[in-house]
């Protein structure tokens, strides 16, 4: 675990013994659940290491200040990316995951339990129908998600988790200028305001990494999010 160690001191952060065991005991499972389920294309160690926790811990470089008592969502979480990674760096959040399928929620469901961690609640459910759930809805400071869809789909899957005040971190490959502009009228209609795309780099990996930043200036109109599979179907 030496990688990760190194990597995220270049992050700014510091794992203890303690996370970084339970980084090991993570990818651990992962590696043995995905023999059974296809859970990641990604599942060797150096590359777990880089591709998932790394580049998931690199979403806090938007969070100057951290994060302590905030109420996180993954959204589209899958395997636990990028939820889990800043739950065992920022054990202090309250943590939910959205995950539609089922043995991936089954998986993080045991990750969370195997792992001992508190204020994490696994959700089994489409993104469309969590929004307006009432203890879900506006109930987040931090959406996060990582390449779940394109920014004015993913805007209506997100913002209306997201309180007015809060923001939501996209996570994006390539220069995603162009996706931020088409979405200019998803997220005037939903309630957000585009701060900032800021290029990471993330130790380990070669690619091209952003973070696209989108603050929620304002309430979310009640029809939103529409129903499932219609956000992709007609994007906003």
């Amino acid at each position: 675990m030496e990688p990760l160690k190194a990597g995220a001191v270049a992050l700014g952060l510091t794992l203890d013994a303690d996370q970084i065991a339970r980084f090991h005991t993570y990818y651990e499972m992962l590696h043995e659940w995905n023999t059974r389920f296809n859970l990641t294309a990604v599942s060797d160690y150096s590359g777990v290491l880089t591709k998932h926790f790394l580049d998931s811990l690199s979403c806090l470089l938007a969070l100057p200040q951290g994060l302590t008592q905030q109420r996180v969502v993954d959204v589209g979480s899958g395997a636990g990316f990028p939820g889990l990674p800043i739950k065992i760096a920022c054990p202090g959040v309250h943590l939910a995951l959205v995950e539609a399928t089922g043995k991936k929620a089954e998986f993080l469901k045991a990750v969370v339990e195997r792992l001992g961690l508190s204020d994490v609640e696994v959700v089994n459910a489409r993104a469309e129908e969590v929004g307006h759930a009432p203890r879900h809805r506006e109930a987040y400071d931090l959406a996060v998600a990582r390449a779940v869809a394109a920014l004015r789909v993913l805007a209506e899957l997100c913002l209306p988790l997201v309180r007015p005040g809060g923001m939501l971190i996209a996570m994006k490959g390539e220069d995603p200028r162009v996706e931020v502009a088409d979405a200019q009228t998803a997220l005037r209609t939903l309630g957000g305001r585009h701060r900032q795309t800021m290029p990471v780099v993330v130790p380990g990996l070669g690619a091209a990494r952003h973070l696209v930043v989108v603050d929620k200036v304002s309430a979310t109109p009640g029809r939103y999010p529409r129903r499932p599979g219609v956000p992709a179907r007609r994007p906003l």
